[in-house]
């Protein structure tokens, strides 16, 4: 225990700590940003992104990776800021804390083993091609200058590593261009135009808000959608991070310590949030590998707030777009386009599609729900081909069936059965074949019913012992049927 405690917090401690420094920096844009979506005050983002990467350093499943406001929770919660105020957002952010704490409880983590491979893919490669685009806004029509340290980080973020390794190079450019920028007080936007950052602590206080069943009402689909939202972002970027640390993380523990961090958040004056995608790479990519960075993260981002807070506000946005850029890059999978070409053509199209959706919608949980009902529905026309053969021995006369028997394949299997024969014995063999539900054992009624109108004797022969199992449950034969 105390070694699995000390490997998860304190290996590497230095890059950890300057990974979390890295993060905090980029962390303080977004939820500014975030904070103006949802229409409330930038200090709300900013206090959810100290509380929830603390909490979900301590109480989470995923080490290294980084948790805060994100841009999809706050896009649900707009029309309830609009409508209701900040209070019912706070409400509504402790609700969504409860659903996430129920469903890892009920160990919803292992549901991720249900998202196929080019689902991933297509999640990655819209995170990627999301990301990049909302930095346009940051990067283009503003100023030559703007251009200029925009290409000026990404030479530094991508030269220095092959160099030298001891300090995150995103840190070095965040240090080296805002003095150049402080020095020369270059034409371009700095934090400080997305808002205002007040100088305080978050305290606690119960939102104000009458704790009846109409608030209930009121609050219930937005916290469901967060919750859900918010579940479906993290645990795939839990994934993601598994992949790029090759390392194994409790899925069902991150649903818990998501649900705790937002709880915590909304009695703090925080916004919901979740897993962030785009700073989680950063995080790994700056050498991050335990939950120090993401505690250091929150820990520097509260102390740049409270003590700092007046040169942080100076930091050029050019820089923070460019490390988002190379974040971008980074997250999309180059390799997809060898994988359309080599993959079967449905696992491409659900890949495309989810890309698609996620683009059109902006929505990421949507994207990946998509793409698992579709990649589902491709499986199940897949594996609905049964194969039916017939032999004649004298009187005899033998189906066989091959396949999985279930309700998508029974009208292609029907359709291959001859019900012209008659006075003679029926061997219905299932020998190679399944049956997966109670369409399966109806189809096998009709098949008996429909021969023994035609004056034959049926046999149902070689049913494996589930096909067995829910034919002696659910048939209307009896065992003279049954071989």
């Amino acid at each position: 225990m105390v070694e699995k405690l000390k490997h998860e917090w304190f290996n590497q401690p230095g890059k950890n700590i300057l990974a979390g420094i890295v993060v905090a920096l980029a962390l303080i844009p977004e939820a500014i940003a975030f904070s103006i979506i949802a229409g409330v005050d930038p200090m709300v983002g900013l206090y959810a992104s100290f509380i929830i990467a603390v909490v979900t350093a301590i109480v989470g499943g995923r080490p290294a990776m980084i948790s805060g406001a994100t841009g999809a929770v706050a896009l649900l919660v707009t029309p309830l800021v609009k409508d209701y105020g900040v209070e019912y957002l706070l409400a509504a952010t402790i609700l969504m804390g409860v659903i996430q704490l129920v469903l890892g409880l009920l160990k919803v983590g292992r549901l991720m083993k249900f998202i196929p491979h080019s689902v991933m893919i297509g999640f990655v490669n819209a995170l990627g091609i999301m990301i990049f685009m909302s930095q346009i806004e940051h990067i283009f029509g503003i100023s030559i200058s703007t251009y200029i340290y925009v290409i000026v980080t990404l030479l530094i973020v991508y030269i220095i590593p092959k160099f030298f390794k001891a300090i995150p190079a995103p840190l070095i450019a965040i240090i080296v261009l805002t003095a150049l920028y402080m020095y020369t007080g270059s034409d371009v936007r700095t934090v400080g135009d997305l808002g205002n950052i007040k100088q305080a602590l978050p305290h606690f206080l119960i939102p104000n808000v009458p704790f009846n069943l109409e608030t209930l009402q009121i609050i219930f689909p937005y916290s469901l959608s967060m919750a859900i939202v918010g579940l479906v972002e993290s645990l795939l970027t839990a994934k993601i991070v598994d992949d790029a640390t090759d390392t194994y993380s409790s899925k069902n523990r991150e649903s818990r310590g998501q649900g705790i961090a937002n709880m915590i958040t909304g009695l703090f004056g925080g916004m919901g949030g979740c897993a962030m995608i785009g700073q989680s790479v950063i995080n790994v990519k700056s050498g991050a590998n335990s939950r120090l960075s993401t505690f250091s993260a929150g820990v520097v981002l509260i102390f740049m707030i409270i003590v700092l807070g007046g040169l942080v506000v100076q930091i050029p946005m050019p820089i923070l777009a460019g490390i988002m850029v190379m974040v971008s890059i980074g997250t999309f999978d180059w390799n997809s386009f060898k994988y359309i070409q080599k993959a079967p053509k449905t696992d491409a199209v659900v890949m495309i599609l989810t890309v698609i959706i996620v683009l059109m919608t902006h929505n990421l949980a949507l994207g990946v729900v998509v793409g698992v009902i579709f990649s589902a529905l491709f499986f199940a026309t897949k594996i609905s081909k049964v194969e039916v053969t017939s032999e004649k021995f004298g009187k005899t006369n033998r189906l066989s069936f091959k396949g999985q028997i279930f309700f998508v394949s029974i009208d292609s299997m029907m359709d291959q059965i001859s019900f012209n024969i008659e006075n003679s014995i029926i061997e219905l063999n299932f020998n190679n074949a399944h049956l997966w539900d109670d369409s399966a054992v109806d189809a096998i009624d009709t098949m008996v019913r429909k021969f023994e109108e035609k004056n034959n004797i049926v046999h149902v022969e070689k049913l494996n012992s589930d096909s067995r199992k829910i034919v002696s449950e659910l048939s209307k034969l009896n065992e003279n049927h049954l071989n």
